[in-house]
């Protein structure tokens, strides 16, 4: 063994990435995030850092410097493959350069390159971008910063070996050979009330009355193992705001940059009566991840479910929720992908049943992650007449072909929409939001302790409520002054979605300093308007934070749309370079190079080359095929001999019963794979969990029967249940007012799980006609010792 001295790769490599420091500006609902990388060459000859890393696939990397000694180079933007030659020709050279690149296959992987570092010698790289902040269910906007990038799967025929594929180096979690600090200064206009984070954080430090400024900070000694997630909220979040970004003094009027931009900001409230109220059509389409990851844990930790088993649970909850009337079908997918049903069938205590028992058997056992394929089969198959179609993508975000599944999502966006879920740490912020934001959805992401269920409950709440439609937006300027839009038109908001607008503003006007927008939309078929003033003479501001937004939102339109093209015709790559370049942002056809000559001498020695690990959560020294990481940290696997096919897969040895698992009760069970299949089965029963079990008892229709299951749920024996049934109500009745009381007493903490088929089972209630409702749910509390009122139960 080789000994280093310093910190060290996995291969005993010396690592020259030190440190990272995070400094976070906020202001309102977007926020420039800058990072400084620390850089030192403990080695005796010159050396090539590369480190790949995500960033979220919002993001716009706007600036990027080096700092060797006391000199600071500040890069430029130019066209990708002319900054990989200049980079290319400065190490040849004996020069020092850095070149920051987007990968080609994803907008949220970046690859930087520090090269020729003298032995000794120490730099500091620097780089800023801005960010739009996700709007979560309760009201908190959302800035993550990935830490972890998971093996990103390429499909089968992909090109993996290309010149713009990021080649990552990783190491487990934990295991991660720098550090991470990090400091955030929010501003909002609108008083901040909490922040929160998966990771500790400093106590938050107001710096006004008003509390609508403040500071905090991660707690010391945090190892980037992990992304960091800060939740912020705010006070009155639901106004309209329209914010304008003065002009960069030193632009040419008329360019983007050279001109004022505004920032539309809508965020509906919802009334109370418009969320009660729910479909009864669409066709649900739920498209469930089965590659190898998924049986990875949801989180590090004891008691942790494996991804698959999660999901399960979750399909458990959105096949006892769904509306009678409504289609839908389970699509699993992996390397191939398999359909439940050939097409989609009506929802019925029939197909329920069909579905639910397929779901039990369903398991992470379809190899590695290829979405763009069911997608294909997904859009061949016509639409249902006056069923709208819901599509509900469940996967880890690990695949390699991102902007071509965002391609045909957008390609197909006017026949569905799409809410996606991004399971676990390191699902690709690109891939999950994208999906969403093409397909009209809404994208939640399911990281640390976070529980599956109540996210895509709410994501179901979405697709069954009315959403904001016919959304119009008119510009009220002075004739001098002409309205460029920078952003798609928006089509429609959801119940907890917020939408940004962004707009060009060229010209001025002698007299007038304000404008105003006006923005109609419908809820509910109510109409709704409302009327924002703002300045057309802004302050000057440095940031440039909401130019930049804007500029990599029309960069990204024109990049889909020169895809599109496959660059049969000219225009839309020529023109997103010339904005890259323009306005300092990132694009898929540009990098940012910045060379340092240095005392123009050559450096002497040969030239080494050190990829920087970058965390995984789950590492494995044992690769599978065609990039797709089988992970040995799952207690499935564990507890398997494995061998490896000629295909490239692995499988389960003889000796391994792969049916003693289907065997195990599968909802309402906590069991633990970890154990041995081979070993003799326990004396003690599995825990169940009551919960899942009720719901696992509720027929399609909504209703409950009175039998030993629902008994045993409610710790009661069958006569004790029949008993005090009152005379002239029905068994199913008096089972289904149970079931609710036992609810509304005892897991009102869950009720964004079980509020649908709370709601069906209500429905069903009613359509029966029962004269003694109130003595049915008095005597469920005498029985269950609860004191519900009938009003809550919604009776």
């Amino acid at each position: 063994m080789v000994n280093c001295c310093g910190l060290v790769t996995v291969k005993n490599e010396p690592v020259p990435l030190k440190s990272i420091a995070v400094e976070v500006s906020v202001q309102g609902h977007v926020a420039t995030v800058s990072s400084t990388l620390q850089y030192e060459n403990q080695e005796q000859s010159p050396l090539e850092a590369i480190f790949v890393f995500p960033l979220p696939g919002e993001a716009a990397v706007c600036r990027f410097s080096a700092k060797i000694g006391q000199t600071e180079v500040v890069a430029e933007v130019q066209e990708k493959q002319k900054a990989q030659e200049q980079y290319d020709d400065a190490l040849s050279s004996g020069q020092q350069a850095f070149l920051l690149e987007e990968s080609d296959e994803s907008p949220d992987v970046f690859k930087l390159s520090v090269g020729s570092l003298p032995p000794g010698e120490k730099a500091s790289v620097s780089l800023d971008y801005v960010t739009e902040l996700a709007v979560q269910a309760d009201d908190g906007l959302r800035l993550c910063l990935p830490a972890v990038l998971n093996p990103r799967y390429q499909p089968q025929g992909s090109d993996s070996g290309s010149g713009g594929s990021a080649q990552v180096s990783s190491v487990p979690a934990g295991s991660v050979p720098y550090s991470l600090s990090l400091s955030a200064h929010v501003s909002s206009p609108h008083p901040i009330s909490r922040v929160e984070s998966n990771c500790p954080l400093d106590p938050l430090n107001y710096l006004n009355t008003e509390k609508t400024q403040a500071t905090v900070s991660l707690a010391a000694g945090h190892q980037f193992d992990r992304d960091v997630e800060l939740l912020l909220y705010y006070q009155d979040t639901h106004q309209p705001t329209a914010i304008v970004e003065a002009a960069q003094a030193s632009a040419k009027p008329g360019s983007l940059m050279g001109d004022p931009v505004v920032m539309l900001s809508l965020y509906p409230e919802f009334p109370k009566d418009v969320m009660s109220s729910m479909t009864s059509h669409g066709e649900f389409l739920f498209v469930v991840d089965r590659s190898g990851s998924m049986e990875c844990p949801m989180h590090l930790g004891s008691g942790s479910l494996d991804r698959i088993s999660s999901a399960r649970e979750t399909l458990l909850l959105l096949l006892k929720s769904l509306p009678m009337g409504c289609y839908f079908n389970i699509i699993g997918f992996g390397s191939s992908y398999e359909s439940f049903f050939p097409k989609s069938v009506e929802y019925s205590q029939k197909t329920m049943d069909e579905a639910l028992q397929m779901v039990k058997e369903m398991r992470a056992d379809l190899g590695g992650t290829e979405i763009l394929q069911p997608l294909k089969h997904i859009y061949s198959q016509p639409c249902l007449p006056d069923q709208p179609r819901q599509l509900f993508l469940f996967t880890d975000g690990e695949v390699g072909n991102t902007k071509e599944v965002l391609d045909l999502v957008k390609t197909n966006a006017g026949s569905h929409r799409c809410f996606s879920f991004g399971i676990g740490e390191g699902a690709s912020t690109a891939l999950i939001s994208g999906v969403a934001k093409q397909a009209r959805g809404h994208a939640q992401f399911i990281t640390g302790q976070d529980r599956m269920q109540p996210k895509v409950m709410q994501s179901l709440r979405f697709a069954l409520q009315p959403a904001v439609v016919d959304i119009s937006v008119k510009w009220n300027v002075p004739k001098e002054v002409s309205v460029t839009l920078l952003s798609p038109p928006i089509r429609v908001i959801f119940q907890g979605q917020r939408a940004l607008l962004y707009a060009q503003l060229t010209g001025e006007s002698s007299g007038d300093t304000e404008g105003s927008v006006t923005v109609k939309y419908s809820l509910a078929k109510q109409p709704v308007e409302n009327q924002l003033s703002f300045s057309l003479k802004p302050a000057e501001d440095t940031g440039m934070t909401v130019h930049r937004l804007g500029a990599r939102t029309l960069i990204q339109s024109l990049e889909v749309e020169e895809r599109e093209q496959d660059g049969e015709k000219e225009g839309a790559k020529e023109k997103v370079i010339e904005l890259s370049v323009q306005s300092g942002v990132s694009s898929a056809f540009t990098a940012f190079i910045a060379v340092h000559k240095g005392d123009g001498e050559a450096l002497q020695g040969q030239l080494l080359r050190r990829h920087v690990p970058t965390p995984m959560l789950y590492h494995s020294s044992m690769l599978m095929m065609q990039s797709c990481v089988m992970p040995l940290c799952s207690p499935t696997v564990m507890a398997c001999n494995l061998q490896m096919s000629a295909s490239g897969k692995l499988k389960l040895s003889k000796k391994s019963k792969r049916n003693d698992l289907d065997d195990l009760e599968v909802f309402g069970y906590d069991y633990n794979c970890s154990e041995d299949f081979d070993s003799p089965a326990p004396t003690s029963k599995p825990v169940r969990d009551p919960l899942l079990q009720l719901i696992s008892l509720q027929k399609a229709s909504g209703s409950w029967v009175l039998e030993a299951a629902l008994a045993e749920v409610l710790v009661k024996t069958e006569e004790e249940v029949s008993k005090p049934k009152p005379a002239q109500v029905d068994q199913e009745v008096w089972a289904t007012v149970l079931a609710l009381v036992w609810l509304y007493g005892f897991k009102m903490e869950a009720q964004e799980e079980w509020q649908f088929l709370a709601m069906k089972a209500v429905s069903w209630i009613q359509a029966q006609k029962v004269a003694s409702v109130s003595e049915c749910v008095q005597a469920g509390n005498t029985l269950l010792g609860c004191q519900v009122q009938k009003d809550t139960l919604g009776l």
